[in-house]
């Protein structure tokens, strides 16, 4: 017998056109590929976008860079340390965390921004049963 076993010598045997990405008539195949997103398939509609989208990312980058030329090494890692202690403190997880201290890092804690008077809808005032919450958080349920 064969050193690699049965289940190899079925799946050998198998034809690799039958797990083609397309369905039997050429039409998108859900259960093995899932549904489409039009979303996934668009391209940037205006150059800017990426920009945009990659903006405050950009932004930090700069920032370490230039506190780097200006103050040394030590500036940018010790800044990059606080934001990480920053963004671990939060509230439980049934309540809402405005990460004051992180925004207070970057200097956002003056700007009034679009978040500001038009809430996002993921940190709505709907509240779940908190023991579920904590527990899923804490990786129990």
């Amino acid at each position: 017998m064969n050193s690699r076993g049965i289940g190899s010598q079925v799946k050998d045997s198998i034809p690799i056109a039958e797990f083609s990405a397309s369905g039997t008539f050429g039409d998108h195949d859900i259960l093995r590929r899932g549904f489409t997103s039009v979303k996934n398939e668009l391209l940037p509609s205006h150059p800017l976008e990426l920009s945009e989208k990659n903006f405050l990312l950009n932004q930090d980058k700069m920032n370490l860079s230039t506190l780097r030329n200006i103050q040394g090494l030590h500036a940018p890692l010790k800044l990059q340390m606080e934001f990480r202690a920053a963004k671990q403190v939060q509230r439980l997880p049934f309540l809402h965390s405005s990460n004051i201290a992180l925004d207070t890092l970057r200097g956002n804690d003056d700007c009034i921004g679009f978040e500001d008077i038009l809430n996002d809808p993921s940190q709505s005032e709907i509240m779940g049963e908190p023991h579920v919450m904590v527990e899923y958080k804490l990786g129990l349920l």
